[in-house]
């Protein structure tokens, strides 16, 4: 081997003390990513596995060796534990504190019988298992990002192998009882894999979380923080664009807002857009897109439609909204809703110009009396 063990050991533990400083670091920023103190946490109770380790190769003991996998066991269980956090926002501890109380009994029973290689074997396996599953986690999340949650599962998998075959690499040797630190071909394979897969674990993860964030805040930036839905500039993204054939937009606006402003109160008010915008977005398909544009303008764009098949949804919201009622300290409150429809046909036409003659038929609705859905020239009226 070019580099001695103790070498290699010492290089792991800068490796996951960096690594762990560094989740701890932006646990701390946060407060928020559970997952990032779990790692912080794991990372450090490797460090610490490694370095009793290290010992080991110094000046061997059954006891320092026993203690080593007993936090390399903890460590691995609760980067496992981490990683399903991340991955599927699942915190069920039961799964990981099964695993990690099975191995670490079985591994502390074996080192007390006296049977030191054999406790060195089932320790081995346990953290290959704890990888595989860690690696498991990540290939089930791989369409966030398929090519860093592959490769972060991959990652897993050749390390827990490297594990696993140094417990393969005891038994093959018949060493149920250990003399002196493990030392054999797959031991020196595993030094290397360790480096190699978890640091490039611990870069991936990092740069995934910061993907994480990142559109986090895109996506909040495109919505209306009040009511949820899609703002104007998510909508309008790119207003020239050529809309498909059987486009439908609807322009829907709450009728006589400013009074209810006036009369209830703005708190009031906003309880009135929250309740309209749920009603929209349960009369709506999963690819239709509901937006709040400002005020109390609410605009849909529904794909694959017509005018019946719009009015129809559009009408639906307005009859719903009229029989909803807001109980306020002040009295209930009723609100109505006023609607306008444009619908492209064969000829080509952007979305800008969509919205222009949905908004021009909703202040139709509006100038005809309100409460009504406006389109093609006719009104559906309360």
């Amino acid at each position: 081997m070019f580099l001695d063990q103790l070498s290699v050991l010492v290089a792991i533990g800068f490796s996951g003390a960096s690594l762990g400083l560094t989740f701890f670091m932006m646990w701390v920023i946060g407060r928020s990513e559970a997952h990032l103190l779990m790692w912080a946490i794991a990372l450090a109770l490797i460090v610490v596995g490694v370095v009793f380790f290290g010992a080991v190769v110094e000046n061997y003991s059954s006891a320092l060796l026993l203690t080593s996998f007993l936090f390399l066991i903890a460590g691995f269980g609760l980067l496992y534990t981490g990683c399903a956090s991340f991955c599927s926002g699942d915190t069920d501890w039961t799964p990981a504190i099964t695993c990690v109380a099975i191995a670490l009994l079985l591994t502390t029973i074996t080192f007390a019988l006296g049977y030191s290689g054999v406790g060195t074997m089932i320790g081995n396996v346990a953290i290959g298992t704890l990888l595989i599953l860690t690696g498991r986690h990540y290939w089930r999340a791989r369409a966030e990002s398929p090519v860093l949650m592959a490769t972060n599962a991959i990652f897993s998998f050749v390390t827990a192998a490297s594990f696993i075959a140094c417990g393969y690499a005891l038994a093959e040797q018949g060493q149920l009882i250990l003399t002196s630190r493990p030392a054999n071909w797959a031991e020196e394979i595993n030094s290397i894999v360790a480096i190699a897969g978890l640091s490039g674990m611990g870069a991936l993860s990092l740069t995934l979380n910061q993907m994480r964030i990142a559109n986090g805040h895109k996506s909040d930036a495109m919505k209306d923080a009040l009511t949820g839905l899609l703002n104007r500039r998510a909508l309008l993204d790119n207003p020239e664009e050529i809309a498909p054939t059987g486009t439908a937009v609807v322009m829907m606006d709450l009728d006589y807002f400013k009074t209810i402003n006036d009369r209830f109160g703005h708190d009031s008010g906003d309880r009135i857009l929250m309740a309209f915008a749920d009603v929209i977005h349960a009369n709506i398909r999963s690819n239709d897109l509901a937006a709040r544009m400002g005020g109390e303008e609410f605009c849909i764009i529904m794909p694959d439609s017509n005018l019946k098949s719009s009015a129809v949804v559009a009408d639906r919201i307005r009859s719903q909204i009229e029989m909803t009622s807001i109980q306020t300290t002040s009295g209930p409150i009723r609100a109505t809703v006023s609607a306008g429809i444009a619908v492209r046909s064969l000829e080509p036409e952007t979305l800008q110009s969509l919205l222009s003659r949905a908004d021009a038929a909703l202040y139709e609705a509006k100038a005809s009396g309100r409460n009504r859905v406006q389109l093609s020239g006719f009104s559906l009226a309360a």
